[in-house]
């Protein structure tokens, strides 16, 4: 089995990155893949290490396979920092293997050093595969439901 390593994003791995969302956005009808403002939005993130993050899974090639990216909110609900978990995906030829798992699990204990007491997220309602991990990894369904405004 291949080795994985688990690291923060840097700038040299948005090349990378920006082909994993091109493949994330072609399955989430919300979202349609544009190289220029996927990479945008990913240095806007790189670049903002205060309240924001991209964790990644690199082959043994140094290649990125699985990304998560989160960025702190103030929930007044809790009182405190809140992550907003989003970007989530791994290289179809590399999932099966935990891999999304550890990078959430990353992203977690990032949010909780960086004071946030609650993580949340959205999945595509009818991507029945994202559904099911999710449960399957505790993450609960809430009665709250996404709304937006494009400006």
């Amino acid at each position: 089995m291949e080795t994985i390593n688990y690291q923060t994003a840097s700038s040299a791995d948005i090349d990378d990155l920006v082909n994993l969302l091109s493949d994330l956005f072609t399955i989430e009808k919300d979202f349609s893949p544009n190289l220029a403002m996927q990479k945008r939005g990913l240095e806007l993130i790189i670049n903002n290490h205060a309240t924001a993050t991209v964790q990644v899974a690199k082959n043994t090639a140094g290649k990125v396979v699985g990304m998560v990216t989160a960025q702190l909110v103030i929930s007044t609900a809790q009182g405190a920092a809140s992550a907003w978990v989003e970007d989530m995906v791994v290289d179809s030829t590399y999932r099966g293997q935990g891999i999304g798992k550890e990078l959430l699990q990353k992203t977690l204990v990032w949010a909780k050093e960086n004071g946030a007491t609650r993580a949340q997220l959205l999945v595509d309602i009818e991507n029945t595969a994202a559904l099911g991990y999710y449960k399957h990894l505790k993450w609960e369904s809430t009665q709250l439901q996404a709304r937006r405004i494009l400006l």
